[in-house]
């Protein structure tokens, strides 16, 4: 049987995974809401892979594993951070020649990559919010599921999930929820 390719991304109503600048905070409530924090948890302990872009791939190694023993974390990060730090990472880059991050290496073929990773032993493999990852996932028609917090915000410009063209595909939901900030949690699965 072949692993579940999964990816989870928060966007805006307007589509964008982050405002102008790279700006986040239209998010934050969101992200630690206790329903869509342990959303999150019941998803990622189901992956021991995890394809990054350069970009996230900096940024989490920078933030992340240093909340392991941080006693200022709340558990939740602590535990996340763990579970990061112990999972298979694979970076998905063309410039990127080393990744120092345990358990991390880096890849220019994310298709051959992922064709290979799906025919081996193992949980899901998943991509979180690399939005360069998910998209060439959906171009190689290789994406199996995509979790979908949609937070009440139009950011107006940013980084766009959805700009320029993709293969048609039909998906079915699988689940919404809707978080006290407003914010729809939805699981969709490719047909």
């Amino acid at each position: 049987m072949s692993r579940t390719v999964s990816a989870n991304i928060t966007l805006s109503l307007d589509g964008y995974a982050a405002g102008p600048g790279g700006d986040m905070s239209w998010l934050i409530e969101t992200a630690l809401h206790e329903q869509c924090a342990s959303g999150f948890a019941g998803w990622y302990r189901g992956v021991d892979t995890v394809l990054l872009g350069r970009t996230n791939y900096e940024g989490f190694h920078g933030y992340w594993p240093a909340m392991a023993d941080d006693p200022a974390a709340d558990a939740r990060s602590r535990d996340f951070s763990r579970w990061f730090d112990a999972v298979e990472k694979v970076v998905v880059s063309r410039t990127l020649q080393e990744a120092t991050w345990q358990n991390s290496r880096v890849t220019d073929d994310l298709e051959g990559t992922v064709r290979a990773l799906r025919t081996k032993a193992g949980q899901g493999i998943a991509v979180m919010s690399s939005v360069s990852v998910i998209r060439a996932l959906l171009a190689a028609d290789l994406l199996d599921e995509l979790r979908v917090i949609r937070v009440p915000a139009i950011l107006g410009e940013g980084l766009p999930m959805f700009h320029g063209p993709l293969p048609p595909s039909t998906w079915t939901t699988e689940s919404v929820a809707t978080i006290p900030t407003g914010a729809t949690v939805s699981t969709l699965r490719r047909r």
